[in-house]
């Protein structure tokens, strides 16, 4: 399933990472690999605030999309 759909506060595993080479790339350099823990720290509007490799990043849910855990 879709990151978008994840519920807030629980850990997940990242299993795979969808896209364009550019887009995993991103994904990748911003700490999203396959295999990785993951949670959700919140959601506004779509939009989400994730916990991964201790730190927070946000993104858009467009990016969330792409990343199925």
């Amino acid at each position: 399933m879709p990151l978008t759909l994840a519920d807030t506060g629980v850990a997940t595993t990242i299993k795979a990472i969808r896209g364009k080479d550019q887009t995993r790339r991103f994904l990748q350099n911003l700490g999203f690999v396959e295999g990785a823990s993951i949670s959700v720290v919140s959601s506004l509007a779509g939009n989400l605030i994730v916990s991964v490799k201790d730190t927070r990043v946000a993104i858009s849910q467009q990016m969330a999309s792409r990343i199925l855990v």
